[in-house]
């Protein structure tokens, strides 16, 4: 081992230091066991979680201890486990204002059910029309017979056509008969039938009359060629099925059915030789096709004045 030399001055220097660190430590070890002018060691306190009452000192006389002592000892630890008591504040939300998502939805109207009523039964007619004769009819012909078959039937009953009374011929309790004007049948449609007496004291039940609308012809009246006379003249008609054109004079009959009655600048009279009915071609233009005798270049007729 080394010697150290102590008549060197940095020698003495460390071996100075030296004592003095050691010195230095011994204070501060001597500090931290046992402390400066105290017989115990002085330790952090703790946090505890719930409140502990502070403890009560104690006599070495148990004598000395009354109880209004203990009770004005223990008043201070008790205020310590007192209920807690809550004062709400008055504070008060703001009133709540109209939600826009929020509709209106009108409550659904219960309509009570109808109560349900008893059919009453209807009377039976005291008398009884069983059939018409003719069933169906076309517009426009002229005056029918109209036969009813019933029973039961007296003089004083009448036959209704329409709501309007017929002149009724009484034949037998069960047939009667009257003639329908042309007017009433001018038109398509249903009409009733009903046979009663003016008091309607006796009464049938209603039956139908069906009228059709009628055949009409299928031409149309584009033109006509006059003659001096008046009396044979020739007129252009049009059939609209082919588009053929024809020459008709009066007396002609078109399509077996339609004869031609009268011809004039404006209209063509054709009757229907199986029902009777008049029908009236108004003068039209026609189709104006290459074919139409209307669209044909007049020829040129020249003059006497030009002859030599």
């Amino acid at each position: 081992m080394q010697s150290i030399d102590l008549t060197k001055p940095g020698e003495r220097k460390k071996l100075i230091w030296a004592g003095l660190l050691g010195v230095s430590a011994l204070i501060v070890l001597w500090w931290a066991l046992f402390g400066f002018g105290s017989s115990s060691p002085t330790t952090a306190p703790r946090a505890a979680a719930t409140p502990t009452p502070a403890a009560t000192p104690r006599t070495q006389t148990a004598g000395t201890n009354r109880p209004d002592q203990l009770v004005s000892q223990n008043v201070a630890d008790l205020s310590l486990f007192k209920p807690i008591e809550y004062q709400p504040s008055s504070y008060s939300p703001p009133d709540v204002q109209r939600n826009i998502f929020a509709y209106w939805v009108a409550p659904v109207k219960v309509v009570p059910p109808a109560p349900e009523q008893t059919p009453v039964p209807t009377p039976t007619p005291p008398l009884l029309l069983a059939s018409v004769s003719p069933s169906n009819v076309f517009a426009r012909s002229p005056d029918f017979k109209l036969e009813i078959a019933g029973d039961k039937f007296t003089p004083a009953v009448k036959i209704y056509f329409d709501g309007t009374e017929l002149p009724t011929i009484y034949t037998s309790p069960q047939q009667l008969s009257a003639t329908v004007p042309a007017a009433m049948i001018a038109a398509p449609g249903a009409r009733s039938i009903l046979v009663r007496t003016p008091d309607n004291t006796l009464y049938s039940a209603t039956a139908s009359l069906s009228v059709a609308a009628p055949p009409t012809p299928n031409y149309s009246y584009i033109g006509i060629i006059g003659e001096r006379t008046r009396v044979n003249d020739t007129a252009i008609v049009q059939d609209k099925s082919n588009k053929n054109y024809l020459n008709v004079h009066r007396g002609d009959v078109l399509s077996g059915r339609f004869r031609v009655t009268s011809i004039s600048d404006k209209e063509l009279v054709m009757m229907d030789t199986t029902l009777k009915i008049k029908h009236t071609l108004a003068m039209t233009e026609g189709d104006k096709s290459f074919g139409n005798p209307l669209t044909r270049p007049t020829p040129r007729v020249e003059s006497e004045d030009d002859e030599p």
